[in-house]
């Protein structure tokens, strides 16, 4: 039987890895072969079989210990590995030598280039995946570095990691999310039209909002603000359940007399799939956004979303923290969410990409930790994507073809994932076409820190 020493597994710094990587079936996801997670992780993984009954919801690429992805290095009967167990290092999955990527990065650290080890240690700073949502995820934020890190001190099993969460969503199909809170305008008009909200959280709260005005400076108007959603989130679920109830039952009838609005008629949709939710009234407080196909919707620490329906690329730092307050069953931190928030108000910012060669759209979020390519190649074209001074992971959404760089060569097709190691060239080609995805390091954290080195040698 062939056999591989984990220790031993060196790597040439310009080939490519093909990589395994895992799949989450939450419950929001999309069901069977709806779900372009399912085909994905079913390519991908060589397990042809798709539940039609089983909701597929995340597709994983990286190395969090939650969903590791695993380094494909050789045809083989056995892996030796360090420890007694595949968490501590490898396997053997249909004749396949199989590493966890992690542990593999971690023996060849000179894959990731000087500037990502130094800065971020042997590890992938970000994290990628592909979403197919069917239902509302929960109303949520991410922690800062700082919060994060007391958060996984007091609770580590529920805040599994001590880093931020910074990610962007990049849209697949249509995809429909709440995101951030709306404007003071649009604020007091929906006081003025829900009543409920005033029900709910008393009169002196709302007025104060009513009274409001951009010349109380942004400190004020977010303390007011938060102290209404406070209010909102800590009411008891009995009241919730009452109010929620006369809210559906005015909403319908006023669908008899006129047409609803956008916003009305999601939270109509969102209180059939979570009943008695306080998050089904909080809804009227965040913007409603509708991404298009190839449109970039990014969030950073602490601010406020749920996303609602649709499939999207989504790319963020290497974490798996949340923190949550509605629409979901989960377990709800409404003290930490409310008190972490920005309450930042206004529509949020969306990114439609920084064409980068005839056939690839760059999207790039204010976040060292990555960024995200989209290549969509034409039947018998190629493109080449130059080096990048940190590593990349590449994701074939649809199509055929190969990708190449100066030592080794891989076919592609639907659900193919690979590595490529820092300051790599890759070229890309197709006969039929092909729709891919690569997620990197941000290129702006290299541009600074060459500026930083050469403020620093000028110094000097």
């Amino acid at each position: 039987m062939a056999k591989i020493e984990l220790n031993s597994m060196g790597v040439d710094d310009s080939g490519i890895v093909k990589l395994r990587c895992s799949v989450k079936n939450y419950d929001w996801g999309k069901l069977g072969k709806e779900s372009t997670v399912a085909r994905l992780y079913a390519s991908n993984s060589g397990e042809e079989q798709i539940e039609d009954d089983h909701a597929y919801a995340e597709f994983w690429m990286g190395t969090h210990e939650s969903g590791s992805s695993y380094a494909i290095l050789v045809e083989a009967d056995e892996v030796v590995t360090n420890g007694d167990s595949e968490e501590e290092g490898g396997s053997k999955r249909n004749g396949c030598g199989l590493v966890s990527l992690k542990d593999w990065i971690g023996k060849n650290p000179s894959v990731l280039g000087d500037k990502v080890l130094r800065k971020w240690g042997a590890n992938l700073p970000f994290l990628f995946k592909v979403l197919s949502v069917a239902k509302v995820l929960s109303i949520q934020a991410h922690p800062d570095k700082n919060l994060a890190e007391v958060l996984h001190k007091q609770q580590p099993g529920v805040y599994r990691d001590d880093n931020h969460k910074p990610e962007m969503a990049l849209a697949l199909t249509e995809f429909e999310a709440l995101c951030g809170f709306i404007s003071l305008e649009e604020l007091k008009s929906v006081l003025h039209n829900v009543p409920e909200i005033i029900e709910v959280v008393g009169s002196a709260y709302a007025e104060e909002i009513l009274q409001a005005s951009e010349q109380d400076g942004e400190k004020r108007l977010k303390e007011i603000l938060q102290s209404l959603f406070t209010g909102l989130m800590s009411v008891s679920n009995a009241v919730i359940s009452e109010v929620i109830s006369k809210l559906t039952s005015r909403l319908n009838l006023k669908r008899e007399v006129r047409e609803l609005t956008e916003k009305e008629e999601l939270v109509l949709r969102l209180e059939k799939q979570h009943p008695g939710d306080i998050g089904v009234i909080a809804a009227f407080l965040f913007n409603y956004v509708k991404l298009k196909s190839g449109e970039a919707l990014y969030l950073g620490a602490n601010e406020p979303h749920a996303y609602i329906a649709g499939e999207c690329v989504e790319c963020m730092a290497t974490s798996d923290n949340v923190v949550r307050a509605g629409l979901t069953p989960k377990n709800r931190d409404v003290q930490t969410l409310c008190s972490m928030l920005t309450y930042k108000q206004g529509f949020p910012k969306i990114l439609s990409g920084v064409p980068s060669n005839p056939y690839t759209m760059k999207y790039i979020p204010p976040f060292d930790e990555f960024e995200v390519d989209r290549c969509i190649l034409p039947q018998e074209t190629s493109t080449i994507l130059p080096p990048s001074p940190g590593p990349s992971i590449f994701m074939v959404l649809s199509g055929n073809g190969k990708i190449s760089t100066e030592s080794s060569e891989e076919l592609i097709t639907e659900g193919t994932v690979l590595f490529t190691p820092a300051n790599t060239e890759v070229n890309i080609a197709t006969i039929s076409g092909l729709h891919l995805y690569r997620a990197g390091v941000n290129s702006s954290f290299f541009n600074e820190t060459v500026i930083s080195s050469s403020i620093q040698q000028h110094e000097k």
